[in-house]
């Protein structure tokens, strides 16, 4: 997981695109009936599609699945790999209802009318940051100067870069950057770059477990408009208005499932072991210890939204013109499908 997501505008442009073509259809996968009142009895087909190979990222909807809360909940849920558009494009464009995504991705997305709405924060607070082995030197941003940076090509990436680099007196521009798509962040410093962004909880748990040490500078300690949330899960207006009975049933079991993985990660890092039996079992276990207590962290509940986060990084990302227009908040983001206290 040595790339965070294949962000850019172009894959909004393409995006617009899907929906122009598609004219927001109804997935196969779906069907007519509600959740949990089909006609025969049966249970509802959905589709979720991951925003990259599976991780605990995602270990609450394999707990969903494997105890049973999809199907008490009325659903026969199938987690699947994105296709060659991703996660966002396979949601926005109704091919399938739900998808994991990000704050950044959906902001983006958002202002460009694309129908995207992110429905549940997954970590409560950004785990991301710039990493680089500790022989490199790099203590704070400003000694990203002179050094290489291996990224995916976003205009978000040089940004928050030269964001936190200016607090810290440093200049962006003495940073050599070097496209590394989706090379493994272990072989590529030893080769090729000297930091890279990384979510901690696993790339940053790989480390520790290979004897590797990293200096980790976190983003959202270098500005409050970036601890945004990071990955969300999101669905679509037309899922979203048409069944909302099946966003609620859906999300009523994901948080079960994340509420599990909060209270078991030991049992929690089985689960996602067995459904995904070639990742490594000891990273998985070391990886669901540490992510667990800050799936909800702070929040009341988990998967809670709070308006001000989108609001800082949107008005962040419009200074820098990143956004062609101000994002308006309240139709990015909704807590209504989460279970309400004393729900089950």
């Amino acid at each position: 997981m040595f790339s965070l997501q294949k962000w850019s505008l172009g894959a909004v442009c393409t995006l617009l695109l899907i929906l122009t073509a598609c004219g927001g259809q109804t997935p196969a996968s779906q069907g007519s009936n509600t959740a949990g009142s089909t006609d025969s009895g049966k249970l509802k087909d959905v589709k979720v599609v991951l925003d990259w190979t599976p991780n605990t990222n995602h270990t609450g909807l394999y707990v969903a699945k494997d105890q049973g809360y999809y199907e008490e909940a009325g659903l026969n849920v199938e987690i699947v790999q994105p296709g060659e558009g991703g996660a966002d494009q396979m949601v926005a464009s109704n091919a399938v209802p739900f998808g994991i995504s990000y704050q950044e991705s959906v902001t983006q997305a958002r202002t460009q009318g694309v129908p995207l709405v992110s429905i549940a924060a997954v970590i409560q607070h950004n785990t991301s940051g710039f990493a680089a082995p500790v022989d490199r030197g790099i203590k704070s941003p400003k000694d990203f100067e002179g050094k290489k940076y291996g990224g995916w090509g976003s205009p978000v990436e040089e940004a928050v870069m030269k964001s936190i680099m200016e607090l810290d007196g440093g200049d962006v521009s003495k940073v050599e950057n070097i496209n590394m798509g989706d090379a493994d962040f272990f072989t590529a410093v030893k080769r090729d770059i000297d930091f890279a962004w990384i979510f901690y909880a696993w790339t940053g748990i790989e480390a520790e477990l290979r004897g590797e040490q990293l200096d980790m500078l976190y983003v959202k300690d270098y500005s409050q408009s970036l601890d945004y949330y990071t990955p969300v899960i999101v669905t679509n207006e037309q899922t979203m208005n048409n069944d909302p009975e099946l966003v609620k049933a859906f999300m009523s079991a994901t948080a079960k499932g994340y509420q599990y993985a909060i209270d078991q990660p030991e049992k929690a890092a089985e689960i996602l072991s067995k459904a995904v039996p070639e990742l490594d079992k000891e990273l998985v276990l070391a990886s669901q210890k540490w992510l667990s207590p800050r799936y909800q962290d702070d929040a009341a509940q988990w998967g809670v939204q709070k308006t001000e986060v989108w609001k800082n990084y949107s008005d962040w990302m419009y200074e820098r013109k990143l956004l062609d227009k101000p994002l308006e908040v309240e139709k990015a983001f909704t807590n209504d499908f989460l279970p309400q206290n004393g729900e089950s």
